[in-house]
């Protein structure tokens, strides 16, 4: 490169070895506990704002590239003198990030780089406005691509100066320089902003093809590998919001229905024989594990609604066979009925596999009816509805346990399932002296989470895995008490 170009690159150079002897020393000590938080929020400030100047810098780069290797010049394109089939590739051995970034890049360049006429004359960028605020620093690339991602379909069906009145507006307010002087917005605020401007410049164009959606909305299982079923489809937005909402509601179950302070309110105890941690264990869920097993408790309570369609003139029905030898083998398999899931053939078949021990928990459970075989294939038994418990004794369960019983599990009665602490073919009645509330995950894990329940005097105890509480003792259920005051243990 040479003229300003040489003096740009000696500039660089520059900036980056002081970069070298003055910044880099200090990073490490950017988080400890030498920096106030008044400084904390200065350098993130001050480090952003380089960061958009980098940013802008980087961008324009990759655009000019893009501009250099476009198709129409051939063999003579950039991309194609460096080995590289396309721009993008040419950024990437260059530069070593993901190909999304160098296309990212070069596509924000393309609507803030100026043009070149027929003649050489130089041509304003799309949106001059958000040009000139990027290149300064003003307008970070978040914002920056907010806007013109945006209102670039619409300069094709607006007028050019409705575009740009948009523009100017959104430029302001991502960079503070509104008339009524309102702090920056962010760009997430910003990228709502634009779409209202779409919408009211053009209704027709931005409200998304409403027929089309429909058209393609569906959700299909895909293939069953190696026990897990693929879940496949795209959903309307107002389901995906309704499902959204659901998933808060189960994961988040104090957070919305006034009781945001239950776990603050309610019963603590402190350990009275300094072995026990006196804490409710971390969930070690991922955030879609726990959405997995938010739609499974969801679809229990659907089960159990009395506005849930019939089958037969009855309620849906899961039904599970398991061989007898295989009912308590800690390895035994089971099978669902009349399920057609795609197997790893793709041929669907209605006999799909399960651990036993999900026979012997679903037992617990409304809804559902398990089918017991002898080894020749013969039918020994077929539990009844009164194995589920009833309607009144769900209620009065409710009122003493409140939701899940195990330890620092909010998830509330309504999403809970009941679980029979002796299990109905060891002889455990269906009494609520016998029965405890219990969310989808912890029912489903309570032969290998560690966790112990059992009833004494009406009342239900746990006891928690060793890495938990390592003296093992019985320890009465939080919700099952009446509140004491914080630091008041449980009766001996």
């Amino acid at each position: 490169m040479g003229g300003p170009f040489a003096a740009l690159e000696q500039s660089l150079e520059a900036l980056r070895a002081e970069w070298d002897a003055a910044v880099a020393p200090t990073l490490a000590a950017t988080a400890g506990p030498a920096v106030s938080d008044a400084e904390l929020v200065a350098l993130a400030r001050a480090s952003e704002d380089l960061g958009r100047r980098l940013d802008a810098l980087r961008t324009m780069v990759a655009g000019e590239i893009a501009e250099r290797s476009r198709p129409s010049l051939g063999g003579e394109r950039l991309s194609a003198r460096y080995g590289c089939r396309d721009a993008s590739e040419l950024l990437q051995r260059v530069t070593g990030v993901s190909a999304a970034t160098a296309r990212s890049r070069a596509a924000t360049a393309h609507d803030v780089r100026q043009g070149e006429g027929l003649t050489g004359e130089p041509l304003p960028a799309a949106f001059p406005d958000a040009r000139d605020a990027f290149l300064t620093g003003a307008l970070g690339i978040d914002a920056l691509t907010a806007i013109t991602r945006t209102l670039a379909p619409l300069r094709e069906r607006c007028a050019v100066a409705n575009v740009a009145a948009a523009e100017r507006e959104l430029v302001a307010a991502a960079t503070g320089t509104t008339s009524d002087a309102a702090p920056p917005a962010t760009a997430d605020d910003i990228r709502i902003q634009a779409k209202v401007w779409a919408l009211y410049l053009d209704p027709d164009g931005a409200l998304p093809d409403d027929e089309r959606n429909h058209r393609l909305r569906g959700v299909r299982f895909g293939r069953s590998r190696d026990g897990l079923v693929d879940l496949q489809g795209r959903l309307l937005p107002e389901v995906a919001a309704q499902l959204q909402r659901l998933w808060d509601a189960y994961l988040s179950p104090r957070a919305g229905d006034g009781h945001a302070d239950a776990a603050a309110s309610g019963p603590a105890f402190t350990p009275d024989d300094g072995t026990g941690t006196g804490e409710p264990p971390a969930d070690l869920r991922s955030r879609p594990q726990r959405q997995h097993d938010a739609l499974a408790g969801i679809l229990a309570v659907a089960a159990r609604s009395a506005e849930t369609p019939t089958l037969g003139g009855q309620a849906p029905t899961l039904l599970v066979t398991v061989a007898a030898q295989e009912l308590h083998r800690p390895a035994g398999i089971a099978h669902l009925e009349g399920v057609r899931l795609p197997d790893e053939t793709g041929s669907d078949t209605s006999r799909t596999p399960v651990p036993a021990s999900f026979a012997r928990q679903i037992a617990c459970c409304g809804g559902i009816q398990t089918l017991t075989l002898g080894g020749a294939g013969q039918v020994l038994s077929l539990s009844s509805p009164q194995r589920v418990f009833t309607a009144h004794q769900r209620r009065a369960i409710i009122a003493r346990d409140g939701g899940c019983v195990i330890p620092g599990c909010l998830v509330p009665a309504a999403w809970c399932e009941i679980h029979h602490v002796v299990p109905h073919a060891a002889g455990g009645a269906t009494h609520i002296d016998n029965g405890v509330m219990l969310c989808w995950h912890h029912h489903r894990t309570i032969d290998t989470g560690g966790w112990r329940i059992r009833v004494s005097d009406g009342v239900p105890e746990i006891r928690g895995p060793s890495w938990w509480d390592p003296s093992g003792r019985w320890r009465p259920s939080g919700r099952a008490l009446a509140p004491r005051p914080i630091g008041v243990g449980p009766p001996t």
